[in-house]
């Protein structure tokens, strides 16, 4: 970004992302483990034994050492950032063209402009009138 540009704003994203501790990544992959485990106990097959082994190792490195899932949950968290940059562009740009954009065009079939943006030569002012006009001025004195 340039630092002669001087805005309102600041636009830049320095700020930190907060990790989850270890204890609850821990038991985060736990639960899942369980279910990749135990899920085939539901159509009557024998459970995953790899899948509990794991999960149990997870679950006392979460109650016991859980500084030993450090490790695994900053690569965790990193792949969740990964992930983030690329889903939530897509999934913004998916509501956008799903919602707005045919909302927009339905709009403009039906000839309904709702900001009136277009230069009127012949018109005395922009102003909207009110009939009957909105509130009286002193009810609006302490707004806020």
């Amino acid at each position: 970004m340039n630092k002669d540009l001087d805005l309102h704003e600041n636009l830049r994203r320095e700020h930190a992302v907060k990790h989850s501790s270890n204890r609850a990544f821990g038991i985060v992959f736990t639960v899942l483990f369980l279910i990749v485990a135990l899920y085939p106990l539901i159509g009557g097959e024998p459970p995953v034994w790899w899948a509990l082994i794991v999960a149990a190792l997870f679950l006392m490195a979460a109650l016991f050492i859980p500084r030993l899932l450090a490790p695994l949950n900053s690569v965790w968290q990193k792949f969740g950032q990964i992930l983030h940059g690329i889903v939530n562009p897509l999934v913004m740009g998916l509501l956008f063209y799903v919602t707005v954009t045919p909302t927009g065009l339905i709009m403009r079939l039906f000839g309904k402009v709702p900001l009136h943006l277009k230069f009127n030569a012949h018109a005395d002012s922009y102003w909207i009138e009110r009939v009957p006009p909105g509130p009286d001025p002193k009810s609006m004195n302490r707004q806020f």
